[in-house]
């Protein structure tokens, strides 16, 4: 993600906090998302206002998605 965009999406999360319920999904984990955005003193800032006041699930197990997709190849044949 370029500068601009993470700083963007900082901006829209820290309008937000502590005003509006926010939901975020991904797979991968807090410590990788400096890569994504760049600047580990933005991610963390970032981190620190999603992570204030919330509820992180875990969720482990298979793909619905993949699953389905697999269901598909599997009636293709």
């Amino acid at each position: 993600m370029d500068v601009d965009t993470a700083n963007l999406f900082f901006n829209l999360i820290a309008k937000r906090y502590e005003k509006s319920s926010t939901l975020i999904t991904t797979n991968l984990t807090f410590s990788k998302w400096p890569e994504v955005f760049g600047d580990p003193v933005l991610t963390n800032a970032l981190l620190d206002r999603l992570l204030h006041h919330s509820q992180v699930l875990n969720i482990n197990g298979p793909s619905y998605r993949l699953k389905d997709q697999l269901q598909l190849m599997t009636d293709d044949d």
